[in-house]
């Protein structure tokens, strides 16, 4: 049973809750449910392992909420999946630039919906290096990347930064001086059940670039090779 993972559902689709309650509780899963994004946005979202979103609602989108949890110290490392029947290319590459984890198109199956949560929620508890093997704090400078914390300092000031873009940027950082190609990037952030363009890599580079100032000066393009952090 996987009762300590709970997953809220946010759709404005009563029936489409439902029916997704009925068959993640079935899966062993605890679940809550919000048919608006103002509805879920009165809750204490830290405490989901999962938010399935959908991205078409009223007043607050999915995507406009999506961006209020990855702008959020507490939320920003919640898992998003996508539920939505916009389809096509540029919506799912917009979904994952946000910092979604999985887009799942409708209409959908159960039994797909299912695979998808399970494979999230595996990946990112397998995310968390060992001791062994990591560095807790990476410094270059006035930048500083807590891992402990998940948060980036840039002068002592934190730097609001989602789940995706921390992880690049801790993995640059720790292997500065070496250049990982687009499909490394994405084979150690994003899972590979997961379908990733490599625009996506390019997104998350160029914000993290703007985020970081002067600092990022050092995440450099090497032309037809990828991307590397240098001193």
């Amino acid at each position: 049973m996987e009762t300590d993972k709970k997953i809220l559902v946010v759709d404005d689709e009563e029936t489409l809750c439902e029916v997704l309650r009925f068959n993640l509780e079935a899966a062993g899963y605890a679940v809550d449910v919000a048919y608006s994004a103002e509805e879920a946005l009165t809750l204490d979202l830290s405490r989901y392992a999962l938010i399935l979103l959908d991205i078409m609602m009223g007043e607050i989108s999915g995507v406009q909420m999506a961006r209020i949890l990855k702008n959020s110290k507490t939320t920003a490392s919640i898992p998003i999946i996508f539920c939505t029947a916009k389809d096509t290319e540029e919506d799912m590459v917009s979904g994952l630039d946000l910092g979604a984890d999985d887009y799942i198109t409708k209409p959908y199956s159960v039994k797909n919906v299912l695979a998808r949560v399970r494979s999230v929620l595996r990946r990112t508890k397998s995310a968390i290096p060992s001791n062994e093997s990591r560095i807790d704090n990476l410094v270059c400078g006035g930048l500083v990347v807590d891992r402990n914390k998940k948060e980036c300092r840039l002068d002592g000031r934190v730097i609001p930064m989602p789940r995706k873009e921390f992880e690049i940027l801790a993995m640059l950082l720790e292997h500065r001086g070496q250049v990982f190609s687009r499909e490394q990037i994405i084979a150690r952030i994003w899972p590979e059940e997961v379908v990733v363009l490599d625009r996506v890599v390019d997104v998350n580079i160029t914000r993290l670039r703007t985020k970081l100032g002067d600092y990022g000066k050092h995440i450099v393009t090497r032309s037809g090779y990828g991307y590397g952090f240098m001193e």
